[in-house]
């Protein structure tokens, strides 16, 4: 063990990670994501599928319009503005070097911008007719496999009266099963088909005879002149800053610490596969010159636990609504599209480049009325059959300020919602940002993404202080201070409370193929404490700091290796402190001239429980996502391959394995295995036409 840690800090010695490359730039955006989140069961389709789209085709620096830089994901306002000046001021550009000449951007906002733009003179089409659409697009077929090699006790050998009488084992097997078809042309046009089984889902029998669990399908037209675009099936709307409505994914709190603002993009094809945050029906944008307004109307089923009046056996209520997606047991089967959920709304915004404003409504009722059990905690949550959202939101851009925010009134419980925030530049190479907000306790929206420290846009205030410096070309440094409270009681939290986080991230990059940074962590979250008589529950605050070495360099062309070392401590008054470690290698092989590439892990971690875990990003298959937790004491691996063959298939198999020094059986329940090991595949085929 000891020989393997010092085989590890040699490494570092020398210095280890990859160039910012296309793959290398939509990872970060991802890790900085999942490890923030902390789940394990991420869908970020929509996150990376215009990097991935602007990196075949280049966005026109000369050409773009404001919401074309929003929409890489990695500009803020300031920057967007100041290219935008910069092009009225000067006229085209004609070299991708006069980049170095814009005020707000810094060397790194260049290198990750770079694999995604151009300069030129041509212009690109801003209407395109929909025979052309179809005449030039193309097709993309996407197969996945993944399965899980050990025995997990959901998936014992008993007979099917036990299935019926019991929640504790799967009727399916365990494999994942993962298709999308999907034809488009640019960002004009998208016509696909998206199909997933979840494990432990049948397939072609018993509840799901029509095969696969979860189909999803959709139809976008993006380019005419006043309707500018129309979605059909499965869609998503953006608005404001996410208090109203937001479906799909939102950044939160990252290590970049002024990218707080959302940029919503309104109306957009969903081609994801969480089975709960979309919306089914249809929607258009029309558009007069500066004016747009988005109409949408949805129409879904939603899954829920009916309860029938043990008086009036003819009333039916929902008592809890299941998001998760899953389909593998009696009661699971029970809640499938139990509930009928219908919404519209209305969305007009006013965009003159550095101005923008919006108001929206939004309408949600159900067939059914949603009637949880109160408890103290969660008195004030949505109960009925429908609700309203208004809302107005505007983004301002004035010099280097950029002010932004939104305010959302919820009309079934006569609550507010608010946000307000501005991202400033002292000069070229300082950056701030501050974001308010104030959510009653009250305030209801099932569709929305506020930035916040709990997962609700409800019962909490907060102010976030970001900052990031840029000491030399060299030299940078990000940080965040984030004081919140949460007025009322939350779950596991029976008073109200109030914490805060900071962290602070040095970074050193003397060349494009070093990079070092150092990050430390803290969050004080209050939660109930273990130490009880059974009457009073005190809340006591619960600190964990995490600390961070990652190292990263290219060794040559072709060659890219990172390593990282880890370690947490968790500190609370009615428990022993607790503490875990990991530390991690990876390598990952491009060559140039052959058509496959390899990523490999190989890591080593120890946890005192499963509370000290630590999360880390991994390499997998193109749209596929994974953030695993490592815990206990072991060590984990995976190796990666893709191989391209004949131009228009590429192939990802992925084999991962973890394993346990000091346990006997992983996980518990229908989830448990019997055994130190956990495994883990992926296969997919991508076939372009």
């Amino acid at each position: 063990m000891i020989r393997t840690i010092l085989f590890f800090l040699v490494l570092f010695s020398v210095g280890i990670s990859f160039a910012q490359d296309k793959n290398g730039i939509i990872q970060q955006r991802i890790e900085f994501i999942s490890e923030q989140l902390e789940n394990e069961e991420l869908d970020l389709t929509n996150v990376i599928e215009n990097l991935n789209y602007r990196f075949d085709h280049p966005l026109n620096l000369n050409a773009a319009a404001w919401e074309d830089l929003q929409e890489l994901a990695l500009l803020s306002d300031l920057q967007i503005n100041d290219l935008i000046v910069h092009r009225d001021a000067f006229g085209k550009f004609i070299s991708i070097y006069e980049l170095q000449s814009l005020k707000f951007w810094d060397l790194n906002t260049i290198r990750n911008v770079l694999p995604f733009v151009r300069v030129d003179d041509k212009l690109d089409q801003i209407h395109v007719s929909i025979k052309e659409a179809f005449e030039q697009g193309k097709f993309e077929a996407y197969f996945r496999y993944q399965g899980i090699p050990e025995d997990k006790n959901a998936y014992a050998a008993v007979s099917d009266s036990i299935k019926e009488n019991s929640n504790s084992y799967y009727y399916g097997n365990p494999d994942r099963y993962y298709t999308r078809l999907r034809f488009s042309y640019r960002t004009n046009l998208s016509v696909g088909v998206t199909a997933e089984k979840d494990p432990g889902e049948q397939f072609f029998k018993g509840a799901q005879k029509n095969g696969f669990d979860f189909y999803s399908a959709h139809a976008f037209y993006k380019g005419g002149k006043y309707v500018r675009s129309v979605a059909l099936g499965d869609y998503q709307i953006q608005v404001g800053q996410g208090l109203n409505l937001w479906s799909g994914y939102a950044f939160g709190k990252t290590a970049d610490a002024t990218n707080v603002k959302k940029s919503a993009n309104t109306l957009r094809p969903y081609t994801s596969v969480d089975e709960s945050r979309f919306l089914r029906g249809a929607a258009v944008d029309l558009g007069v010159g500066n004016f747009e307004l988005t109409l949408f109307g949805s129409r879904k089923g939603v899954d829920a636990a009916i309860v029938t009046d043990s008086v009036l056996a003819e009333i039916e209520f929902v008592s809890s609504i299941n998001v998760t997606g899953f389909h593998r047991t009696n009661s699971e089967i029970a809640r499938k599209r139990g509930l009928m959920e219908t919404m519209g709304g209305a969305n007009l915004r006013y965009n003159k480049r550095s101005l923008q404003l919006g108001v929206a409504a939004t309408y949600q009722a159900y067939d059914r009325a949603f009637i949880k059990d109160t408890v103290p905690y969660n008195q004030y949550d949505f109960r009925g059959k429908q609700t309203i959202a208004l809302s107005g939101d505007y983004s301002w851009v004035y010099r280097n300020f950029n002010f932004f925010g939104e305010t959302s009134y919820s009309t079934h419980s006569k609550s507010w919602a608010n946000l307000h925030g501005v991202l400033f530049s002292l000069d070229s190479r300082v950056a701030m940002s501050m974001v308010y907000r104030n959510y009653q306790r009250g305030y209801h929206s099932f569709y929305n993404a506020g930035f916040a420290e709990a997962s609700r846009t409800q019962n909490e205030k907060g102010l976030y202080t970001g900052l990031a410096i840029n000491f030399t070309r060299s030299l940078s440094l990000n940080g965040y201070v984030d004081i919140f409270k949460f007025p009322w009681l939350r779950y596991q939290v029976d008073a109200p409370s109030q914490g805060h986080e900071w962290m602070v991230q040095p970074a050193f990059r003397p060349s494009r193929d070093l990079e070092i940074y150092f990050r430390f962590r803290e969050q004080v979250r209050p939660k109930n404490s273990r130490d009880s008589d059974g009457t009073i529950t005190p809340i006591e605050d619960v600190t964990q700091r995490n600390y961070r070495i990652n190292l990263s360099y290219k060794v040559m062309e072709g060659v890219q290796l990172k390593s990282r070392v880890e370690y947490v401590t968790i500190n609370r008054k009615s428990n022993t402190p607790e503490s875990g470690f990991m530390i991690s290698q990876d390598v990952i092989y491009k060559p140039k001239s052959l058509p496959f590439d390899i990523a490999l892990r190989y890591a080593l971690f120890q946890t005192d429980s499963y509370d000290s875990r630590i999360y880390t990003y991994e390499n997998n298959a193109l749209y596929v996502f994974s953030s695993p937790a490592y815990y206990y004491q072991g060590s984990r691996a995976y190796i990666l391959v893709r191989y391209t063959f004949l131009r228009r298939f590429d192939l990802w198999a992925r084999y991962g394995t973890s394993i346990f020094t000091n346990r006997n059986s992983i996980g518990t329940g229908a989830e448990g295995i019997n055994g130190n090991t956990k495994s883990d595949i992926t296969i997919q085929l991508r076939v372009k036409l």
